[in-house]
């Protein structure tokens, strides 16, 4: 089923490429990341149920701490930067602790990978990524509250409600259609050179719902994209993204990328604890790739496969019983 949907996504961008002359490089690019980070994960997990999670929280704390141009800071002249990237990072950095957290049957290795858990969302806060402290937080709470959760159909429920939720809302700000005081107070918080992207992105949708504009030329036809000091050519929101780029089917293919992550997690062989923490870290990240650029970053892509295939693999040895 993901190499169908993968699939899928990688045609139709080829086929809205070719009707609007549009670059789907970045796109397939995407894909491919995902698809080799799924592979990776698999097989990590499966030979490495601890160790493999456990290797890729701190490469996710290193690669953003090493990385300068990720986090936000001075360098960043317009209200849009990197900041997404960084609090993707830190999130399935985080998930990726609380998942080998779960996986050892060590309580003091258990209490280690937590406290690096709770390491990371501090460091989002040092780094001034709000939004991935906040992420952080709730990955980490959610691990905590997934301890208690016997079934996990429910919970897989929840986080497609979530994710959905979220998606809302970035649709309602981007036509106006939210109320005047929490459209000002998101006006303030999102900034209004983001909703003004969001709004040339919807307005990009509806003159051609089918096909879009062609993927990578956001850029070329947004008003407010021309205008900019910084332009990136991106609406900074992966939904909106699609809309402008691919039409409404890049849309539900994107949708069922989604699906498809969730129902691998459902149907996983590992601990229900995993699974749900696996799943708030990607509900968050869909959250946070909704308002913002995470996926436009290769490595984001990567790490998205890669704990998804951790956590959707069948260790070789067997797992200690959960305390």
């Amino acid at each position: 089923m993901g190499v169908l949907v993968l699939g899928a996504c990688a045609a139709w961008s080829l086929i809205t490429a070719a009707a609007h002359d549009g670059r789907p490089e970045g796109v397939l690019l995407a894909l491919l990341a995902v698809a080799a980070g799924y592979a990776a994960g698999r097989i990590s997990g499966a030979l490495l149920p601890v160790a493999a999670p456990c290797a890729a929280a701190l490469a996710g704390l290193g690669l953003t701490m090493g990385l300068p141009q990720l986090a936000p800071g001075p360098e960043i002249v317009g209200p849009l930067g990197h900041a997404g990237a960084t609090a993707a990072l830190l999130t399935l950095a985080t998930g990726a602790a609380c998942c080998a957290a779960w996986t050892t049957g060590s309580p003091a290795l258990r209490v280690l990978l937590r406290l690096l858990a709770a390491g990371i969302a501090v460091t989002s806060a040092v780094l001034g990524s709000v939004s991935g402290l906040v992420s952080c937080a709730a990955v980490l709470l959610c691990s905590l509250a997934a301890g208690r959760m016997r079934h996990r159909g429910p919970g897989v429920a929840g986080l497609a409600v979530a994710a959905t939720a979220v998606t809302g809302l970035t649709w309602a700000v981007a036509g106006n259609a939210v109320p005047d005081g929490l459209a000002g107070s998101l006006r303030g918080r999102l900034t209004p050179h983001r909703i003004d992207l969001w709004h040339d992105a919807l307005r990009l949708a509806r003159e051609d719902t089918a096909l879009g504009v062609g993927p990578g030329r956001f850029g070329e036809l947004s008003t407010t994209a021309t205008q900019s000091l910084l332009p990136d050519g991106k609406p900074h929101s992966a939904p909106l993204q699609m809309a402008a780029e691919q039409g409404v089917t890049g849309v539900l293919l994107l949708a069922a990328a989604f699906c498809w992550l969730l129902y691998a997690l459902w149907r996983s062989p590992r601990p229900t604890p995993v699974v749900l923490t696996a799943g708030a870290s990607l509900t968050a990240l869909a959250g946070i790739a909704a308002v913002g650029n995470a996926l436009s970053f290769t490595m984001v892509s990567v790490g998205v496969g890669f704990l998804a295939g951790l956590t959707t693999a069948r260790p070789l040895t067997e797992e200690a019983p959960r305390k």
